[in-house]
């Protein structure tokens, strides 16, 4: 017997994944206030589903709430940046290491099309928040294909967090080049079952995205 959800709920869902999706693609950025109203209208809905949304956004960090304003996204500090670099240097290129164990074929070749996604989208002036998106989406897979739930409950959000904070239109070229270079290396040494090669390039591509985002933080603050 199938129980189909209440139409409350499902606008909820529609209203929570819209915003989340802005945030994700830059069109909110940190202090943006995102507003009942506006939304409501926007995506044709009444305001309760929105006002559900947004309490579950501020609950997981996307939005904090501002007494007397309403919710806006959440900014990210410096201690913020330092501690989730921390956490995914110690954590993600475990979980690389394992997806080069134990990687199927079908995850295999839905990171080689988001690779290729990205590649196309780097020579475009327009693709830099499109890129965010598929970056997020490329870590996930490559998280998921460890095989660890636990690896994968963990880093969730804090890689989310993470790639969503970074600034793409800031990154130079060869930064984004790059990017694309660890993507491919990585899923070289994947392909050939070579865990600790994986690793490495992920350790490396993780260590020059930090270096990056503190260089671009301290050129923002000149």
């Amino acid at each position: 017997m199938i129980i189909e959800r209440p139409a409350a709920q499902t606008a909820t869902a529609h209203v929570y994944a819209a915003i989340k999706q802005r945030i994700l693609e830059g069109v909110y950025r940190a202090h943006d206030y995102v507003r009942e109203v506006s939304v409501a209208n926007e995506l044709e809905v009444s305001r309760t589903p929105v006002r559900e949304a947004l309490r579950e956004l501020i609950s997981e960090g996307w939005l904090e709430a501002i007494p007397h304003h309403g919710a806006r996204v959440s900014a990210w500090t410096e201690q913020d940046a330092q501690e989730v670099f921390e956490i995914r240097l110690l954590l993600e290129p475990l979980a690389v290491n394992k997806a080069a164990q134990h990687i199927q074929a079908f995850q295999l070749d839905r990171l080689q099309q988001l690779a290729t996604r990205m590649e196309r989208l780097a020579d475009q002036a327009n693709g830099r928040d499109k890129i965010a998106v598929l970056n997020h989406e490329f870590h996930r897979e490559l998280i998921q294909a460890s095989g660890s739930q636990r690896l994968v409950m963990v880093l969730d959000n804090v890689v989310r967090t993470s790639i969503i904070r970074r600034n793409f239109h800031h990154y130079e070229q060869e930064d984004v080049l790059r990017s694309m270079h660890h993507h491919r290396e990585i899923l070289r040494a994947i392909s050939v079952a070579n865990p600790l090669w994986a690793e490495n390039v992920m350790r490396t591509h993780l260590l020059a995205a930090r270096d990056l985002y503190f260089q671009l933080k301290e050129s923002d603050n000149d």
